[in-house]
């Protein structure tokens, strides 16, 4: 299926702004000249990377690529997928994290030893090794991490409340969120909600 041309355009990073420009300042000084694609990203890229241009000249940039990304996130909440297409859900980055369980927090002391202790585990391993770990604590030694956890989740209860109670997203943060790091945390959600299957899964073979 093609792509959707009521879809919103996709939003531009600082350096991408930064290339536009260069480009069009070349073709208002050379406008009949052919451009060679490769030396010509190679020159920006390298006028970009090597401290050549002022914090205030890629501030600029930096500026667009901020108002841009505010743009997209605004018309794609707005945006209505034809049929057949689902709509990527708008993940507001300034919204409250959602609290780790008592046994995420006991996976997040113990991978770095478990990994480092078995530099050759897989994913899946690392997990059920937690898991192991995991079930064979008694109560009073999980209690410190159930402990943490209901403090996290009681904090989490507050201020989701607070968050729904504003009822709009503050778009000037939601400009500057890292990306990576949501990229990071998506990855180790993945992580933590398979070593919870795999636990659960355990559990209930237990009993």
């Amino acid at each position: 299926m093609g792509k959707d041309p009521k879809k919103p355009r996709g939003k531009m990073s600082s350096y991408a702004y930064f290339v536009q420009t260069c480009r069009e300042e070349h073709k208002k000084k050379h406008p009949d000249a052919s451009v060679n694609f490769a030396e010509f990203s190679k020159k920006c890229s390298e006028r970009w990377k090597h401290k050549t241009m002022s914090p205030k000249e890629k501030g600029k940039f930096e500026d667009m690529a901020k108002q841009d990304k505010v743009r997209y996130e605004r018309e794609m909440k707005n945006y209505v997928p034809p049929k057949g297409h689902k709509k990527k859900r708008f993940k507001d980055p300034n919204a409250p994290k959602r609290p780790p369980s008592a046994f995420f927090l006991f996976c997040a002391e113990f991978r770095p030893k478990v990994k480092s202790e078995n530099p050759g585990l897989t994913i899946g391993d690392t997990a059920k090794k937690l898991g192991e770990m995991w079930n064979s604590k008694t109560a009073e030694d999980k209690q410190p991490y159930e402990k943490k956890a209901a403090k996290l989740k009681e904090k989490y209860d507050k201020d989701i409340v607070a968050y729904r109670t504003k009822g709009k997203v503050d778009s000037e943060s939601a400009a500057t969120a890292d990306d990576n790091g949501e990229e990071e945390e998506e990855k180790e959600s993945r992580h933590q909600r398979m070593m919870l299957r795999w636990q659960t899964w355990k559990s209930g073979d237990d009993e």
